[in-house]
């Protein structure tokens, strides 16, 4: 054997053994990475932030988030989906990980590349309208739609988000036909609320908390399937008489699907532990969200829904989304 198959065969055996000796180690062994696929500061960057201080004593290694920001998520979710499989790489997403399928082109199969770990909390989405429309309920709303179908006009974040996709399931709930106006972004669309350019818009609590308390809009009811803690008063679609028309925006995380189901479970019971705090509980709260608690099981459950929903709501409303 010559001096570079020696070498070789000695750089595989180190690497081998380095595998091994990974595969043997109790989870955590080094920094776990919370991947945030958004901007600093915004809903569900800030939550992986204020779990990320507790996370870290509960796992006695560092937890540090990072952003790897581009087509709403997905680029960083596409980085932990190709990660290695070992639990220290996690995704912090949102709802939208169920719209992956859907879209031209994604740049990872969403049912099959990434798995579920824990929820952090949901963010009602609530149905404002100018005061100057008249409308004093969701009956109001849907009374003027079926008046003049294809008249009124929403407003969402964009295509596929979850203030199009809410909007889309109250529509086909209620019966009305309207016309779907997307904006960049929430607050565009709330703008345009206030003035007069669009008659209704699913906008999430946290964009719109403002505008309400001003009276500069109205809330109808909120898109979730329990009343929002911000807006104990503001019924939900569903009790306003229109089953069905829930949409759920949550904030979760997860890990590339070959992670050991021991370590999904692991991550799974310690933030579940965090998310019990006082004052973690706390400072998502004040964000306009609700924390949300489940067993892992409960999450899987809930993922596989929410593809097939999807699918059938995007095939039923026609949706394009880029």
């Amino acid at each position: 054997m010559n001096g570079v198959a020696r070498i070789t065969t000695a750089l595989l055996a180190c690497v081998a053994a380095a595998t091994a000796q990974a595969q043997t180690q109790t989870f955590p062994w080094k920094t776990v990475r919370l991947v945030s696929g958004v901007t600093p500061g915004s809903a569900s960057d800030t939550m992986a932030r204020v779990i990320s201080e507790r996370l870290q004593a509960n796992l006695g290694q560092p937890v540090i988030v990072e952003n790897r920001i581009g087509g709403g998520g997905i680029v960083g979710a596409a980085s932990v989906a190709k990660a290695e499989p070992d639990g220290h790489t996690i995704s912090v997403y949102t709802s939208s990980f169920t719209m992956v399928p859907f879209r031209p082109n994604p740049p990872f199969d969403a049912p099959r590349d990434l798995a579920p770990v824990a929820t952090i909390a949901t963010i009602p989405n609530v149905l404002i309208v100018s005061p100057a429309k008249g409308w004093n309920t969701l009956q109001d709303l849907v009374a003027a739609a079926k008046a003049g179908p294809g008249q009124l006009t929403y407003g969402s974040a964009g295509v596929g988000t979850s203030t199009h996709m809410g909007a889309e399931k109250f529509r086909f709930a209620a019966g009305i036909e309207v016309v779907h106006v997307p904006y960049k972004g929430a607050p565009e669309a709330v703008a345009d609320i206030i003035g007069g350019r669009i008659d209704f818009n699913f906008a999430p609590i946290v964009a719109t908390m403002g505008q309400i308390r001003d009276g500069k809009v109205k809330a109808l009811a909120v898109g979730s399937a329990r009343r929002a803690r911000a807006l104990p008063d503001v019924p939900t679609t569903v009790e306003a008489g229109y089953p069905g028309s829930e949409y759920n925006f949550w904030v979760g995380l997860l890990v590339a699907s070959k992670t050991p189901r021991e370590t999904v479970n692991r991550l799974n019971q310690e933030v579940n532990k965090v998310l019990q705090a006082p004052e973690v509980r706390d400072r998502i709260e004040r964000l306009g969200a609700d924390v949300l608690i489940m067993p892992l099981s409960e999450f899987e459950a809930m993922i596989r829904q929410e593809f097939e929903d999807n699918a059938k709501l995007v095939k039923a409303a026609d949706i394009k989304l880029e």
